[in-house]
């Protein structure tokens, strides 16, 4: 998820007097509060696979069983995955202003093999403990990774070219929904990993599951790449916010229509008669695994809307403390869930399991109780690190992270 971590370091020759939102080590702090905000909104998510891992979650949100806090709080963090695939691409664009071509493809495949590495190689073995076989969570670092390699091919595309395969990978591939393939077709592999969710079994009792099917995260990757310009030192604040409300409107009001129509772009949402909670949260409650249009409208139209807010309050403490977490993003993603996995299994260990073989909470409010106590303790850590990657920019690895 932080596979921008440090591309936007190529804005180091931007000056102050040209973009006032550059932070001083060269970035548009807007960029860095979005993606750190979105890091907070993410660690409510994986406090919730921790500690309620027993409760099974549908894709879509089931509104009329689940519980509605549950579904509220998974549409809030829905937001995660689709603004960090969009930065990765608008990151990639700011980072090639100040470097060739072949500099940006080799740090593109570095990185992007990098991201691959960690998401097989770490984080997968994190969970080995919970699910009960060794499975390999293709989960959005893998799906980053692979974009951001696709992408060192793409951006070679003439830029109206790259928008229009955005906007139809991201606007049409639901039409490839009725496409099912079974294990054993030729090409189920494959499709697995290109768009449809499911499980791949591999040698040696090992199965790798296909969270983030790749073709909609290719267009959200090259959307963000294409929108890249609007972020030039040359372009005005107020054209650029300008059009990021516009942009973020129009997706958010296109949502609405479609949703009301309930004929394209996700499963139909359903009136449940007696209980306007639960209608709402069906209203909301879209598929993310492949992310629906319907899934992406809302998320990545939000996000526009956030970074011309955050460009606007740029000077604000709130602004300053988001950045922190934007500047080391790939440090405080590996840290929380290195943090969470000891916590669960501490407490497996000391309590044992009372859910069936996991342990979790009864009472869901018990996220929230953690959400507040853990945001400080993770900020002081990642604080440290961000401070590192601008004071050390002879350290080549760090910019990696």
């Amino acid at each position: 998820m932080a596979s921008n971590a440090s591309m936007t370091h190529g804005a180091v020759g931007m000056s102050a007097s040209k973009t006032p939102a550059a932070a001083a080590a060269g970035r548009l702090q807007n960029i860095d509060a979005l993606r750190g905000f979105v890091m907070v909104l993410m660690l409510l998510d994986h406090l919730r696979e921790t500690w309620f891992v027993y409760v099974n979650v549908t894709d879509p949100f089931d509104a009329r069983m689940g519980l509605p806090a549950m579904g509220i709080a998974r549409f809030i963090v829905s937001f995660c995955a689709p603004i960090f695939v969009a930065l990765t691409g608008l990151g990639v664009y700011l980072f090639s202003i100040h470097h060739t071509t072949r500099e940006t493809t080799g740090f593109l495949v570095k990185r992007g093999l990098l991201l691959i590495a960690i998401e097989l190689l770490f984080l997968s073995p994190l969970y080995w403990g919970i699910v009960p076989q060794p499975t390999f969570w293709l989960q959005v670092i893998w799906c980053i990774g692979i974009c951001m390699i696709a992408l060192a091919g793409l951006m070679r595309l003439p830029r109206p070219v790259l928008i229009g395969l955005g906007i139809v990978l991201v606007c049409f591939h639901n039409l490839l929904d009725p496409i099912r393939l079974a294990q054993g077709d030729s090409f189920f592999p494959l499709w697995a990993l290109l768009h449809q969710r499911d499980t791949i079994l591999l040698p040696l009792g090992f199965v790798a599951k296909t969270t983030y099917p790749l073709l909609p995260w290719l267009g959200v990757i090259s959307l963000g790449f294409g929108i890249g310009p609007w972020f030039r030192p040359e372009v005005d604040p107020a054209t650029r916010q300008r059009r990021l409300l516009l942009l973020g409107f129009g997706m958010i009001l296109t949502f609405i229509l479609l949703r009301l129509l309930n004929i394209y772009g996700d499963k139909p949402w359903h009136a449940i008669e007696g209980d306007p909670v639960r209608t709402l949260v069906s209203f909301i409650s879209m598929t993310k695994y492949p992310p629906s249009l319907l899934f992406l409208l809302p998320t990545l139209g939000g996000g526009a809307l956030l970074l011309a807010l955050f460009e606007r309050i740029k000077d604000s403490p709130l602004i300053a403390a988001l950045a922190v977490f934007g500047g080391a993003p790939m440090f405080f993603y590996l840290l929380h869930l290195s943090v969470l996995r000891i916590l669960y299994h501490s407490a497996l260990a000391i309590w044992g399991p009372n859910h069936g073989a996991n342990f979790g909470f009864d009472n869901y409010n018990w996220v929230f109780v953690w959400y507040a106590a853990m945001i400080l303790p993770l900020y002081i850590p990642t604080a440290w690190f961000a401070r590192l990657k601008r004071r050390r920019r002879d350290i080549a690895w760090l910019k990696y992270f």
